[in-house]
């Protein structure tokens, strides 16, 4: 009991120092925090909350979607991750949009990755359009531009970053790389530099020698006359001269230059109107690419909204809006670790309970007198089977259903399925005579 209690203490510590550092938008550094005080009480619920909230914030849905998901798990009442799952389903497309998000980083990284470094660049831009906060998509971009020595657009990116985490170490370090290739990091150094070397003179530091006398209106005129004078002919006689020469000869070693770029230039061009054609059948393949992503509607935050809904059915108790969501859902892009031992838990009741109660729900669809209830039972009957497949009784109810709608060339492939590979079951003799034989 000590040691829990300790564990307890510890990690409302570090849950204190996240929220400090989360009000600094030093929201890696509190992530960081929060990650440690989960670690030592996994039920510290404002921690796993204010994580959610903290990946929201740097574009990550998906990963705020499943901490509040295990917040709802280990404490149902009094839980503000309910609340916060209701206001982003009823955002109005905002889950539809960063799940498209996710998926084009997940693809320009792969680009990235196989040095097709034009196809992620694209893709990257095109989706930091519509989700400029997704922090990692920034920190690629700006990686990628810095490879191609375009460090204004690398800083721009950078800025959009640490706009959203103020000390981002990975941005920082990034922007160290851009500010020094466009000399702005000099300009910063000699700014502190002057800022801390001088001081405001004051009244005392001034000292009047004692030959100081005022001059009258008239010789203050006159010393300003002959300045003038003197400026005039030191310029005309001194400096013009000798930047006429200097310009004259920077004029000359333009030319030679522009000469040598000119003829470089010309070796070039093949090669540039080459990769211009390139770059254009790039673009293409980028774009259509993107679109076949852009009409996938099955991704990673997709189905954590279905598991949040699944979850819900539970403890309303609702046996049947879970087993349709079940079997609706593919739980295998549940990968992340965090959501395993519920979802062995999930699986593991639908396989003993969940095709029963599909079974019932067409049993109960059947009983109505009109057509769409075949269709319904059909629908049901389906659903029991891809939980359980191989099970006579379902297989014998899907053929009568298809034979209740009219497909009766659909109802004797399932009567002959009982035929063939069950014909010890009870349903083997009505079978056969609904085939015909």
């Amino acid at each position: 009991m000590n040691r829990e209690w300790k564990n307890r203490r510890i990690a409302n510590a570090y849950y204190n120092q996240g929220l400090a550092l989360a009000r600094q938008r030093d929201l890696t550094g509190a992530a960081a925090a929060l990650k440690k005080s989960l670690r030592f009480d996994k039920f510290q619920t404002d921690a796993r909350n204010l994580l959610g909230l903290i990946y929201l914030e740097i574009g990550e849905a998906g990963s705020a979607l499943c901490q509040w998901v295990i917040s709802l798990n280990l404490q149902e009442q009094d839980n503000l991750a309910e609340e916060y799952l209701q206001r982003v389903q009823g955002s109005g497309g905002y889950l539809e949009t960063a799940d498209q998000a996710a998926k084009k980083y997940n693809q320009a990284l792969v680009y990235a990755q196989n040095e097709n470094e034009d196809l992620a660049v694209l893709l990257l831009m095109r989706m930091l359009d519509d989700f400029p906060n997704y922090v990692k998509a920034q920190e690629l971009l700006a990686l990628l531009y810095i490879r191609h020595e375009d460090y204004i657009k690398a800083g721009r990116c950078l800025y959009q970053v640490l706009k959203v985490d103020c000390y981002n170490p990975t941005a920082q370090r990034y922007m160290a790389v851009a500010k020094h290739n466009t000399g702005k990091a000099e300009v910063e150094k000699r700014k502190l530099k002057n800022a801390f070397s001088h001081r405001q003179m004051q009244d005392d530091d001034i000292i009047i020698p004692p030959s100081y006398k005022e001059n009258t209106g008239w010789q203050s005129v006159m010393n300003i006359l002959v300045g003038l004078i003197l400026g005039v002919a030191v310029v005309y006689f001194l400096i013009m001269p000798a930047k006429q020469e200097a310009m004259n000869a920077l004029h000359n070693k333009e030319q030679l230059a522009n000469l040598e770029q000119i003829n470089q230039k010309s070796l070039e061009i093949d090669s540039l109107m080459q990769q211009l054609e390139d770059a254009k059948k790039a673009q293409e393949a980028a774009e259509g690419s993107l679109e076949a992503m852009e009409a996938d509607s099955g991704g990673v935050i997709s189905q954590y909204q279905n598991m949040v809904k699944l979850l819900e059915a539970y403890r309303a108790e609702d046996a049947k809006t879970a087993a349709v969501l079940y079997t609706s859902m593919d739980m295998s892009v549940l990968t992340d670790g965090v959501l395993n031992q519920t979802v062995a838990w999930i699986q593991q009741d639908m396989s003993e309970n969940g095709w029963k109660t599909l079974l019932s729900m067409g049993d109960e669809a059947m009983s109505q007198e009109s057509g769409a209830g075949a269709s319904q039972a059909i629908d049901y009957y389906n659903r029991s089977l891809q939980i359980h497949p191989g099970n006579a009784e379902v297989i014998y109810k899907l053929g009568l259903a298809y034979e209740a709608a009219g497909d009766k060339d659909k109802a004797n492939e399932y009567f002959g399925e009982i035929i063939m590979n069950y014909p010890d079951s009870e349903f083997m003799e009505d079978s056969k005579v609904r085939r015909g034989y």
